[in-house]
C-alpha cells in the first residue's frame, strides 16, 4: 500500500477518545482542548500606555505652541503607575505616566519621557505628538467574544499563556491516550546486562518510549517478550485491557521467529500490513479485542531496525496519537530546501532520507543511510521526502521534514 493511502487509512480509522477532564491551566501544555476557548473580555481591558513618560491631549500642546514662540510648560496634574486608576486629565495639563497604565480619559497620545523635559515649571516638548501615539488600545491584542484557541488545538506553553492573558484558570482537554507498547527479539538484551555473543542490546524500547512521552502519552511498558506465539498473543491480551493504542516493535517480518503478525490475526484483526516506505515496509496496522469482546484497542507493528522503527513512527503514528488526542492538525510542519547532494539511483518505494543542514543552508545527506545505522538520526537535522522513483541533482528543491517538528 502506499503510503498516502495507508495515512489516510489510519486517520480515517481513529476517534478522538471521549473522555474529558479538566486541568489547570499552569499544567495544560501539551494536552489537547475539548472545547474552545472563547475570551470574555478585552485584552487590553482599557486603552493603556506603551512607555514610560506623559500622557496629553495633542491639541493642547499645539495650542501652546501656537501661543509662544518659546516653549511652553505643561504642569503635571496627575501620576499613573501601572495597576492604578486614572483620573479624566485635566485641560492644559499632561499625566506622568508609565508602561502599562491606563491611559486617563481626554489623553490622545502618549510621548516617551526622553522625549520631553521636565522642570518645576512643568513638562516642555520639542514635537508635537501625532494622535494616538504609543497608545495600545482596548482589545487590540484579544476582542470580547473572539475564539482564540479552537477545539483540538494542541496546547503550547505561549497557548497557557494566551488562556491565562484571558482570565481562565482551568481547561478541557481530553484525557491522555493511553499507550502499551512491547519489544520482541531473542537477541536483545536490557543496557547494563552481559552482552552474551550474538546478543545486541535494546534501543529501540528508549526511543519510543520516550517519543511516546514527548506526544503527552500515558505509557504502559511492557517490555520485552520472548519470541514465540504464545508469549505474544497473551501480552496483547494484557495490553488491550486498558490501552487505547499498543505498540510493537519487531517480529513483523514472515520470519519462523516473527509473530506478531500471526498473534494480532488470533486477537483481533490486522487492516493493513506492509506499506511502499523505506526505511519501514513492515508496518502493521490493526485492532486487539478487549477481554470483554465489546470493544477493541488501536495496534501499529512497527519493524525492529531502530532506524525503520524511528522513521514509521514519526511518519505514520504520530499522526494516528494525534489524531487519537483530538488534534485538528497533524500534519507537520516541512520546509522546501536545496539539496547539496545527489541521490541517483531511488528506489521503487518512497524514501526518507536523513540529512543536515549545511553552513550554506543547504541540505547533505548522512553518509550511511541504513535502516540500523542509529547515529544518522541523532547526527541529522531531519528528514529528506523523497517520492518513489525519483533521482535527486545537486540544486534541485526537495521537501525536508526537520526533526523538531516530528518529535513533539
Amino acid at each position: 500500500m502506499s503510503l498516502d493511502d495507508a495515512l489516510t487509512h489510519l486517520l480515517q480509522s481513529s476517534v478522538p477518545v471521549a473522555e474529558t477532564e479538566w486541568i489547570a491551566t499552569l499544567d495544560a501544555a501539551g494536552r489537547v482542548l475539548a472545547e474552545p476557548l472563547v475570551s470574555t473580555i478585552n485584552v487590553p481591558a482599557t486603552d493603556k500606555s506603551e512607555r514610560d513618560g506623559w500622557a496629553l491631549r495633542v491639541r493642547d500642546l499645539t495650542e501652546a505652541h501656537l501661543a509662544h514662540s518659546a516653549p511652553r510648560f505643561l504642569p503635571i496634574s496627575q501620576r499613573i503607575p501601572a495597576g492604578q486608576p486614572a483620573q479624566p486629565l485635566e485641560a492644559s495639563t499632561v499625566a506622568r505616566i508609565f508602561t502599562g497604565a491606563d491611559l486617563p480619559d481626554g489623553a490622545d497620545a502618549v510621548v516617551m519621557q526622553e522625549d520631553a523635559a521636565e522642570s518645576d515649571a512643568g513638562v516642555s516638548f520639542s514635537d508635537i505628538p501625532t494622535g494616538g501615539q504609543w497608545i495600545r488600545r482596548a482589545g487590540e491584542d484579544i476582542g470580547v467574544g473572539s475564539v482564540i484557541l479552537p477545539t483540538g488545538a494542541r496546547l503550547t506553553p505561549q497557548a497557557t499563556g494566551l488562556a491565562a492573558a484571558v482570565g481562565a484558570a482551568a481547561l478541557l482537554v481530553r484525557r491522555r491516550l493511553r499507550v502499551a507498547c512491547f519489544f520482541t527479539g531473542d537477541e536483545l538484551v536490557a543496557p547494563g546486562q552481559p552482552l552474551p555473543p550474538g546478543a545486541i542490546y535494546e534501543s529501540n524500547r528508549f526511543v519510543l518510549i520516550n517519543l511516546l512521552r514527548n506526544l503527552g502519552c500515558e505509557v504502559q511498558d511492557l517490555g520485552l517478550i520472548p519470541d514465540a506465539l504464545d508469549a505474544t498473543r497473551a501480552t496483547l491480551r494484557e495490553a488491550a485491557r486498558h490501552a487505547d493504542l499498543i505498540v510493537s516493535s519487531g517480529g513483523m517480518s514472515v520470519g519462523e521467529e516473527d509473530h506478531v503478525k500471526p498473534a494480532v490475526q488470533a486477537e483481533g484483526k490486522l487492516a493493513l500490513w506492509q506499506v511502499a516506505m523505506k526505511p519501514g515496509k513492515p508496518l502493521a496496522f490493526g485492532a486487539v479485542r478487549r477481554p470483554d469482546g465489546l470493544d477493541s484497542a488501536h495496534f501499529i507493528g512497527l519493524p525492529g531496525n531502530p532506524v525503520s522503527s524511528l522513521v514509521t513512527f514519526l511518519i505514520a503514528v504520530r499522526p494516528l496519537i494525534l489524531r487519537l488526542q483530538g488534534v485538528a492538525d497533524v500534519t507537520p510542519r516541512s520546509l522546501v530546501m536545496e539539496a547539496h547532494f545527489d541521490w541517483p539511483r531511488p528506489d521503487r518505494r518512497r524514501e526518507f532520507l536523513r540529512a543536515s543542514i549545511d553552513a550554506e543552508g543547504g541540505l547533505v545527506l548522512f553518509a550511511n543511510q541504513g535502516p540500523a545505522v542509529l547515529t544518522s538520526t541523532v547526527a541529522s537535522d531531519g528528514l529528506i521526502d523523497c517520492p518513489a522513483g525519483q533521482a535527486i541533482a545537486h540544486g534541485d528543491r526537495v521537501r525536508f521534514l526537520p526533526f523538531d517538528s516530528l518529535l513533539h
